[in-house]
C-alpha cells in the first residue's frame, strides 16, 4: 500500500510539472497572480488529485480532465477582484472565524424580508442591531417560472432573479455586508437543475454533450434496476425516481420533483462546468456556500445512491480547487440522513460547516415530551465533529421538520421510533389531545401516518393557539419556550442560527394558499413576508409577545458575544437526575472565561435540580445567572427552575468577557 501510495504521488508530481507551460500561457505576463496561484496549487495539487483518480481515473482523457479542471481554476482566481483576494489572505486564521462567539447567523429569502436586493440593503442596520454576523439569502438566482422548489430549481446559476435585482446588485450587496461585519452565504444547488436550464434545453434538443449533463436512459431497463435499491425520499410521491420527457425522448432521472433534473457527477466535464459556476459565484463576494442535497450526487447501481464515498470526494475535490482559486469560501453542508452520514460531511477539507439536523429535531422532541433523555443520549454519542470545522445550530428553516433521530437511539433509550414518530407528527400538527402546537403536515402519506412538520417556531411553540384562544398563560408559556429554544443554540457549541421573523414571534402565514403556484406546498406557511410596520410596533412593545421574544434574543446574542467561553464545540452533557431538565458544561479552552453552567427546564411546572455534582464544577456559590442576573446558591434542596427557564451560571466573581 505504501509503495502504491508512493507512486500515485510521483504521478501526481508529474501532472503537476506537466500543467506548468499551460499555466505560463493562462496568466500571461501577470507573473504575481501566477506565483500566488502556483503556490496554492502545488499545496493543494496532491489532495486534488488523489479525489479525482477514483472519480474518473479509469478514464482515457484523464490527466487532460485534470488539466482543464485546473486550468478552470485558475482562470477564475484571474478573474477575482482584488478586494477579495485581500479577503483571502486572510483565510488562514486560527481558530476559523466560525469557530467564534462572536458569529450569529440569520436566514431570509431575499423578497419576503426587504422586496429585493436594494431593500435588503436598507435593512443592514436592523440585521447590526441584532448582533448578526453571518446572512444566509434563500436562493436567489434565476428559477423556472411557477413551481420551483421555493428556488431551488435553479435555471441560470449567473443570474439573480430579475424581480429582486441583478448579479451586480448582488457583488455591491456582499461588499456593504463586509463594511457591516456580515459576511454573505448562499446555496448551491449541484445534485440538479431546473428543466429549462440551458443544459437541459439543450440536451431535449438532442445535443449529446448536456445529455451527458443528467442521467439520462433510453428505455426502463436501467431505471428499473436502480429503483430496486433507491428509498421513498417524498411519501406522497411515492419511489418514483425518474420522469419521461417527451421531447428529449429519455428517462430522466428526478431525485426530487420532476422539473428538477439530477446531474451526473460521473462526467468529468460536468464537474469542470459546476466549478466554474461555484467559483464565478465566490467571485461575486460570496462567503459561505450551502451545499445542498450533498447525499446525492452520485450514484450507483445496487446501492440506495445516497452517501456514498465519491459524494466526499467530490466534495473534497471542490474544498481543495477553492483552497487554491478562492481561499476565503467556505462550505456549509445540508445532509438530512442519519446523524452519522451528517457528521461524515463534516472537516476542514470537506464542509467546514454543517447543519445539526438531530439537535434542532430533538429540541422539538424534548419539548413535545418534556423528557430530555433522548435528546442528552444523542448528545453525548454525536456531538463531535472534526477539528477545523462547527455546527451551525437552528431552531427552524424555510424547509419542513423530518424527525430524522436515529432509530438505534431510540432503541438504546426503550422508545420504539416508528411510534414516536407517528407521536410527533400528531403532537405537532395539534392533533394529539393537549397540544399547545398548531403545524401544518407536509407529504402526507395518509396510509402510514408519515409526513414532515411546517410551521413558525411560534406557532409550533404554542402562541398561535393561545393568542386565538385569549389563553394569557399559555402566550407566557410559548415565550418562554421559544426563549428557551435559541437559549440553547446561542450557548451549546456551535454557530447559531436565526430564521427572521422569529425575533418577533411571527405566525403561520396561510396567505400562501391564494398563489396557485405555491398552494400546494404548506412550506410557504412558514415564509411570511415581512411587514416592517408592524415589525417596528413589535419591536419597540416590551409587553407583546413579539417585543418580548425580541428584546430576549437581543439579550442572548449579547450574553454569547460577551463570553468567550461560547466560543467553539467544548461541551459536555451533565448526566442529571431530572430528565425534565437539560444541563451541559462549557469550559472553553484554556484562557477562556471561567466555566458555565447551562439548565434549560423543557416543562411548564418548577423543576428541581439536586445533583450535588454541579457542586464539583461551580462551587456552593454564589453563583449567577448570566441571563436573568439572578443569583443562586446550591442549598440542601438544590436549585430551581421556573417553566422553561434557561439558566447559565458561572461563578459571581467569574471575570473576564470579550
Amino acid at each position: 500500500m505504501v509503495v502504491h501510495e508512493d507512486i500515485l504521488r510521483l504521478q501526481a508530481e508529474q501532472a503537476l510539472n506537466r500543467l506548468a507551460p499551460r499555466l505560463a500561457t493562462e496568466f500571461g505576463a501577470d507573473d504575481a497572480a501566477r506565483a500566488v496561484f502556483q503556490e496554492r496549487l502545488s499545496a493543494e495539487f496532491t489532495r486534488l488529485f488523489f479525489c479525482l483518480l477514483p472519480l474518473y481515473g479509469d478514464r482515457n482523457d484523464f490527466s487532460g480532465r485534470v488539466e482543464q479542471i485546473v486550468l478552470t481554476a485558475a482562470a477564475a482566481w484571474r478573474e477575482r477582484p482584488a478586494r477579495l483576494k485581500a479577503i483571502d489572505d486572510e483565510a488562514a486564521a486560527d481558530p476559523p472565524w466560525f469557530q467564534s462567539n462572536d458569529e450569529v447567523g440569520a436566514v431570509c429569502y431575499v423578497d419576503l424580508f426587504a422586496g429585493d436586493l436594494a431593500g435588503l440593503r436598507e435593512r443592514i442596520g436592523y440585521l447590526r442591531g441584532l448582533g448578526i454576523t453571518y446572512l444566509h439569502l434563500m436562493p436567489l438566482l434565476r428559477s423556472r417560472d411557477g413551481e420551483n422548489d421555493g428556488g431551488y430549481a435553479v435555471s441560470d446559476y449567473r443570474e439573480v432573479d430579475p424581480r429582486l435585482g441583478t448579479m451586480a446588485d448582488l457583488a455591491a450587496l456582499t461588499d456593504e455586508l463586509r463594511r457591516a461585519g456580515i459576511r454573505l452565504c448562499m446555496d448551491f444547488v449541484f445534485n440538479h437543475t431546473a428543466d429549462d436550464h440551458e443544459w437541459a434545453r439543450a440536451a431535449r434538443s438532442g445535443d449529446p454533450e448536456c445529455q451527458g449533463f443528467y442521467r439520462m436512459f433510453d428505455d426502463r431497463t436501467l431505471p428499473d434496476q436502480y429503483e430496486l435499491t433507491l428509498r421513498e425520499i417524498f411519501p406522497d410521491r411515492g419511489p418514483e425516481h425518474f420522469i419521461w420527457d417527451d421531447a428529449a425522448r429519455k428517462w430522466v432521472w428526478s431525485t426530487f420533483y420532476t422539473y428538477q433534473w439530477d446531474l451526473n457527477f460521473a462526467n468529468p466535464a460536468l464537474f469542470r462546468r459546476m466549478l466554474a459556476e461555484m467559483l464565478f459565484l465566490a467571485n461575486q463576494g460570496v462567503e459561505i456556500l450551502r451545499l445542498d442535497a450533498v447525499p446525492f450526487v452520485w450514484k450507483r447501481l445496487g446501492t440506495t445512491c445516497e452517501n456514498l464515498p465519491e459524494a466526499h470526494l467530490l466534495i473534497q475535490a471542490f474544498n481543495a480547487l477553492a483552497r487554491i482559486a478562492a481561499p476565503a469560501l467556505v462550505f456549509k453542508s445540508e445532509a438530512i440522513v442519519h446523524p452519522d452520514e451528517v457528521a461524515r460531511y463534516v472537516g476542514g477539507h470537506e464542509a467546514q460547516l454543517s447543519y445539526h439536523p438531530v439537535l434542532m429535531v430533538l429540541l422539538w422532541e424534548a419539548l413535545a415530551t418534556r423528557d430530555t433523555a433522548l435528546l442528552r443520549h444523542t448528545l453525548i454519542k454525536r456531538f463531535e465533529i472534526p477539528p477545523g470545522s462547527n455546527w451551525v445550530n437552528y431552531i427552524r428553516c424555510h424547509d419542513d421538520i423530518g424527525w430524522g433521530f436515529a432509530d438505534e437511539d431510540a432503541d438504546e433509550m426503550a422508545i420504539d421510533p416508528i411510534g414516536h414518530r407517528r407521536f410527533l407528527n400528531e403532537f405537532y400538527t395539534g392533533r394529539f389531545p393537549g397540544s399547545f402546537a398548531r403545524g401544518l403536515p407536509f407529504q402526507e402519506n395518509l396510509d402510514t401516518g408519515d409526513c414532515r412538520i411546517c410551521g413558525m417556531t411560534a406557532s409550533l411553540t404554542g402562541l398561535e393557539k393561545a393568542l386565538a384562544e385569549g389563553d394569557g398563560t399559555g402566550a407566557e408559556l410559548a415565550v418562554r419556550r421559544i426563549l428557551l429554544l435559541y437559549g440553547v443554540i446561542m450557548t451549546i457549541g456551535g454557530l447559531p442560527l436565526l430564521y427572521l421573523g422569529d425575533e418577533v414571534a411571527l405566525l403561520n402565514d396561510d396567505h400562501y394558499r391564494e398563489d396557485p403556484a405555491k398552494a400546494h406546498d404548506r412550506r410557504w406557511v412558514h415564509r411570511p413576508v415581512t411587514d416592517w410596520p408592524a415589525q417596528q410596533a413589535a419591536c419597540g412593545d416590551p409587553d407583546s409577545p413579539g417585543g418580548r421574544v425580541f428584546a430576549g434574543l437581543r439579550d442572548l446574542i449579547a450574553l454569547r458575544k460577551s463570553r468567550r467561553v461560547f466560543a467553539g464545540r467544548r461541551m459536555e452533557v451533565l448526566p442529571l437526575a431530572n430528565r425534565h431538565v437539560l444541563g451541559y458544561l462549557r469550559d472553553g479552552a484554556p484562557g477562556a472565561d471561567a466555566p458555565v453552567v447551562v439548565l434549560g427546564n423543557f416543562t411548564e411546572r418548577d423543576q428541581r435540580i439536586g445533583d450535588w455534582g454541579l457542586v464539583a464544577v461551580l462551587g456552593p456559590g454564589p453563583m449567577i445567572d448570566l441571563v436573568g442576573g439572578a443569583i443562586y446558591s446550591f442549598g440542601p434542596d438544590g436549585l430551581t427552575l421556573a417553566p422553561y427557564q434557561l439558566v447559565c451560571l458561572t461563578a459571581e466573581s467569574a471575570g473576564s468577557t470579550s
